[in-house]
């Protein structure tokens, strides 16, 4: 059973959020606060973390950035703020999605299904390596030449994807649906920016082992050989 971390100081939705998640199959545990949340997350190592942004203490932002100091793991921001900004920085700060409340408990369990479906539908072996370049599905790392090579999150999810499907051609809809996820709202100009992030982060990969390539009019394709 899978333990979801759910961050939520107002005890009704906490309570709310609970029930529904408990009921779709999921170990809940609740924080009330940032220092709470930090505490519980480094204890119980959880699959997912459900982050309300407006906390008592340290607020969601500060919670987001010690959760991406240790791990990977998906965080899905909860908030009463629309802003469009607000969104931006926490995708950008590492959020895997994000909700604005008021919302329907059922959604949030879908999108927490969703999120944990791209999450663990990449882990079907431990480890893949190709020349010089190792990827760590389970810790979810990458390696070259034995040297830690940091990738944000979304970064490691395309990486992982391409790794999963070498020598085949996707178009940028194509990537923002397996990775970004189909209720992704932005525009593909994502697919790009990340591509050229990943292609720095992979600067030191030989290209006669591998490399992401350019299909013109078509997508990107990681080749290796």
């Amino acid at each position: 059973m899978q333990t979801i971390l759910l961050v939520e100081d107002e005890k009704p939705i906490a309570r709310l959020l609970q029930a529904y998640l408990k009921q779709a199959g999921y170990q809940v545990v609740v924080a009330s606060d940032g220092v709470e949340a930090i505490e519980i997350f480094a204890r119980e190592n959880p699959a997912l973390v459900l982050l309300d942004l407006m906390l008592p203490g340290q607020n969601g932002w500060v919670v987001l950035e010690e959760i991406r100091k240790q791990s990977s793991c998906p965080v899905i921001m909860l908030t009463a703020r629309g802003d469009v900004k607000d969104r931006i920085r926490g995708f950008k700060e590492g959020a895997d999605d994000y909700i604005p409340k008021p919302f329907d408990p059922e959604e949030v369990v879908a999108r927490v299904q969703a999120v944990l479906r791209r999450s663990v539908g990449l882990i079907e072996q431990d480890m893949v390596q190709i020349g010089r370049l190792t990827v760590d599905f389970s810790a979810r790392t990458v390696s070259l030449s034995g040297e830690p090579v940091p990738l944000a999150p979304r970064d490691w999810e395309l990486l992982a994807f391409l790794i999963r499907h070498p020598n085949q051609c996707f178009t940028r809809d194509q990537l923002l649906d397996h990775v970004w996820g189909m209720d992704y709202s932005g525009g593909d100009r994502a697919v790009d920016v990340a591509i050229k992030r990943l292609r720095q982060s992979l600067r030191d990969w030989p290209p006669s082992e591998g490399e992401i390539v350019t299909i013109r009019r078509m997508g990107y394709m990681l080749r290796v050989f």
